[in-house]
């Protein structure tokens, strides 16, 4: 690939962190294993090759439903399309434990929607949960959404 292919960024733009690469790649073998830099830096090569890759598909996913923002969805459907539909499940409930954890972080922070409520585990499992459901629904091309949970004030009254 050239330097200049990706729409002018130059090769060190279209990088990815070398320390952060090479520490995965060494969690990723046993510890008697070493990787040479030249393969290392091939790995790197292909994570970036990769990443073009599913980004232009999710795209062109995006532009053929008339869209303007490249969603997770479309991301997904890319993944199935070029042949990586073994992929779809771990990736995506990567993603759902990355909203789940950004969620938590921003109620730890005391901003967001939450209003600096504190969820509990239970609370956070369950919202992980409905989730879930949601996307599943989403995916499954039924577009419905799981009916949000009660707070537990108001369960308490419907008793």
């Amino acid at each position: 690939m050239d330097p200049m292919d990706i729409v002018g960024k130059s090769k060190e733009d279209a990088s990815l962190p070398k320390a952060t690469m090479t520490k995965i790649i060494k969690e990723m073998l046993p510890p008697d294993v070493r990787v040479a830099r030249d393969a290392q830096d091939l790995l790197i090569e292909c994570c970036v090759e990769f990443i073009n890759l599913i980004s232009s598909e999710s795209n062109e996913v995006c532009s053929r439903e008339d869209k303007r923002t490249i969603a997770p969805e479309h991301v997904l459907k890319a993944l199935e399309v070029l042949g990586f539909g073994e992929y779809i499940e771990e990736v995506y409930a990567a993603y759902e434990q990355h909203k789940l954890e950004t969620m938590q972080d921003t109620l730890k922070s005391g901003g967001g929607k939450w209003n600096g409520t504190e969820m509990t585990e239970e609370e956070a499992a369950a919202e992980q949960q409905r989730m879930f459901a949601e996307a599943r629904a989403r995916m499954n091309g039924g577009g419905v959404a799981a009916p949000k949970q009660q707070p537990e004030d108001d369960r308490s009254l419907e008793s």
